[in-house]
């Protein structure tokens, strides 16, 4: 697994206050994906009700704040498939 996504499951599960009501997955681009639900945080490439794909730079941002989801959506960046009301939801809890 890549120290990308070693990173980033440990800062959504630091970010993520408890559990998320369903299933998204991030799809970061050459690393591999993270799926959260009410456990938090894990790598894993499961199904998920809603996958957001990115760069890891984009993800990145969007984790540390430099970015706004709902921005990097809007520009192209992020792109989503699936629930877009809990991608709404996810987008808020990392906001």
């Amino acid at each position: 697994m890549s120290d990308v996504i070693n990173e980033a499951v440990s800062a959504l599960n630091a970010k993520m206050d408890g559990g998320f009501d369903g299933t998204a997955k991030f799809d970061i681009e050459g690393e591999g994906a993270i799926v959260i639900d009410a456990d938090g945080a894990r790598a894993s490439d499961d199904d998920a009700d809603v996958t957001l794909s990115a760069s890891a730079e984009t993800f990145k941002a969007i984790l540390d704040g430099e970015e706004n989801p709902t921005a990097a959506f809007m520009t192209g960046k992020l792109t989503v498939d699936g629930d877009m009301g809990l991608a709404m939801k996810l987008a808020g809890a990392l906001g």
